[in-house]
């Protein structure tokens, strides 16, 4: 019994210092190196969040359920991690898609307005496929 609680004593400090590290330098996905190619990360996580959207012009019958808020969270993190690498003309398309996940990758976000920044989404995030081609 001592020497577990000995061992459990001398991890506190080190749990302790992980919990308080703030992330630092912009990461904001996993699973990726952040030498990867910004173009294939970002046009990735659009094209898997894509998987769970209606065809473009259904945006009042989408579904906003849990798993693809969470993969446009996803996009969002990856963009924000990678977009600022992208090329300098897809800016204002990036900053868009900043802008439409950040309220797309909420639950609390009214139907109406879901679809309003899903087609705004949509519009941003082809111009970004398009750009990295």
């Amino acid at each position: 019994m001592l020497p577990r609680f000995a061992a459990i004593a001398l991890m506190l400090p080190v749990l302790a210092a992980c919990q308080q590290t703030p992330a630092s330098g912009g990461t904001y996905s996993t699973g990726g190196d952040p030498t990867d190619s910004p173009c294939a990360r970002v046009v990735s996580a659009i094209g898997y969040a894509g998987l769970l959207l209606e065809p473009e012009g259904r945006e009042q019958a989408q579904n906003f359920e849990d798993a693809l808020l969470g993969r446009l969270a996803e996009v969002r993190g990856i963009t924000l991690q990678f977009g600022p690498r992208l090329p300098s003309p897809l800016a204002p398309a990036v900053r868009t898609v900043l802008t439409a996940t950040e309220g797309l990758a909420r639950g609390d976000v009214p139907k109406q307005r879901q679809a309003a920044l899903l087609k705004r989404y949509r519009a941003a995030a082809g111009q970004i496929t398009r750009g990295c081609a």
